[in-house]
């Protein structure tokens, strides 16, 4: 990866299709003379100067703007370029041709932001965090984004693996020493206060990457139910438009419909299910079939229970009871206060006769009318860890599964203080350190295996 690095790449940096403007960008050693051969006026750093783009041949292409980065003030570190042209497709692609012409390959997706840390001028969560900047599928998710990539969450971080870095240090200098009279004993006051403070801020760290998680990769919620319970008038409500067909007719919906809607910041992908119930319809028995599937798979699952009959599916797997699972009693508004209650009740019961355990309570709705909507919306973010206030930056899961690793290696190490005979368990204090060290540098690139960058980079845009 690193060997590469100064081979100049090109790609178009903006949208496909057509528009007013379109980017090229360069990016590597030679960029800026390749840039003086097809640019007709010369470039100077930093400055937009306005010219005709040429092809290998001196012949005219487009006429736009063209900008020079000269590295290492640059995005990448390296000479960087931009052609700013007119956005249609085909001059687009005789910029990029020209420039493959004169000596440029074409960049991987990710390249650019690859070379950027490879070149130190991003770590590895800044790097993703431009990638879920520009996927942000809410404004609460954008905001989270440009936090992260502006380092929010690397200082965050660093502050931890600082801590864990300290008492690696004072711990291996006991091994290294042990007969020093400068060096502290494992028990020692310095020692527990600043595991305490890193195990504090870790803690924090765990609270927060949940939150930047759910508003970075979002939630998927099904919506499970007898035929006409009114999953389907649930979902339009939600997404406020028509977006599932409403019938009388039982079984209208037969396969699984995904719409993808914002709820109070948070991306979220409601589907819709086919109606639970023994049929003899062959299509309507796969409809079933598939909306079990695809409910085992999602982060919560909302059962609607029509009011006016207060009456479980008949067919309801054996992992529901232990499923993150929220009971909707749906077209309340048809009935009478106390027959709601009355509902209810026959609700709670049939739940428990049927081995939930504890025994979710019903949240009466109106699909029809919107009543009780705005609190189910509020149960189903708390039920996944939602917190009203703003995310501080955005996280993925890659991000939370090292935070946990650190959070039990730390763990594990803890108990190394309190030990009877701390000289035995220097070592194994020493070794639980080290790896809760090396998962937080995971996070950030300091530790980083070559598949995993490509893993991660191959997910960015072309040109990005």
């Amino acid at each position: 990866m690193v060997a590469d690095a100064l081979e100049p790449i090109v790609a178009i940096a903006t949208p496909a299709g057509v528009g007013g403007v379109g980017i090229v960008r360069l990016s590597g050693a030679g960029a800026l003379k390749l840039a003086a051969d097809l640019f007709s006026r010369p470039l100077r750093a930093r400055e937009l100067r306005f010219g005709t783009f040429l092809d290998e041949h001196g012949e005219a292409i487009d006429e736009g703007m063209a900008v020079a980065f000269p590295g290492p003030a640059s995005f990448t570190g390296e000479d960087v370029v931009e052609f700013h042209g007119h956005g249609g497709p085909v001059v687009l692609g005789l910029m990029v041709r020209a420039c493959q012409a004169a000596g440029a390959r074409l960049a991987r997706p990710g390249e650019f932001s690859e070379r950027a840390f490879v070149n130190g001028k991003l770590d590895l969560a800044q790097a993703e965090a431009i990638a879920d900047l520009i996927a942000s599928g809410s404004e609460a998710a954008a905001r989270g984004a440009l936090r992260s990539m502006q380092g929010a969450f690397s200082r965050a971080v660093d502050a931890v693996a600082e801590d864990v870095l300290w008492l690696r240090t004072y711990v291996e200098a006991t091994l290294d020493f042990p007969d020093e009279e400068d060096v502290d004993h494992l028990a020692g006051a310095a020692i527990g206060e600043r595991f305490a403070r890193a195990r504090q801020r870790l803690d924090q760290l765990l609270a927060d990457t949940a939150q930047g998680q759910l508003i970075t990769e979002g939630l998927e919620v099904a919506l499970l139910g007898r035929p006409n319970a009114g999953k389907s008038s649930l979902l339009n409500r939600l997404a406020a438009s028509d977006r599932a067909i409403v019938s009388d007719i039982p079984g209208t919906t037969r396969d699984l419909l995904e719409v993808d809607l914002t709820l109070k910041g948070v991306p979220v992908t409601v589907v819709d299910t086919a109606g639970l119930r023994v049929s003899g319809d062959q299509i309507e028995q796969e409809g079933v079939r598939r909306a079990l599937a695809r409910a085992e798979r999602v982060d919560l699952c909302l059962l609607v229970v029509d009011a006016q009959r207060p009456e479980l599916p008949g067919v309801l797997p054996d992992w529901l009871p232990a499923a993150g699972l929220i009971v909707v009693l749906n077209k309340v508004d048809l009935l009478a206060e106390d027959q709601v209650e009355a509902a209810i009740q026959r609700v709670l019961a049939e739940l428990a006769q049927r081995g939930f355990d504890p025994v979710p309570e019903p949240r009466p709705i109106s699909a029809l009318t919107g009543s009780g909507l705005e609190q189910l919306v509020d149960r189903v973010l708390t039920a996944v860890g939602y917190r009203q206030e703003a995310a501080p930056f955005s996280a993925r899961q890659r991000h939370r599964e090292a935070l946990q690793e650190a959070d039990r290696t730390l763990a594990a190490a803890e108990r190394w203080l309190t030990v009877a005979q701390p000289d035995q368990s220097l070592e194994l204090f020493a070794e639980d350190l080290r790896q809760a060290h090396e998962a937080l540098g995971r996070i950030v690139g300091r530790v980083s295996a070559d598949d995993l960058l490509g893993e991660i980079f191959s997910s960015f845009c072309i040109g990005k």
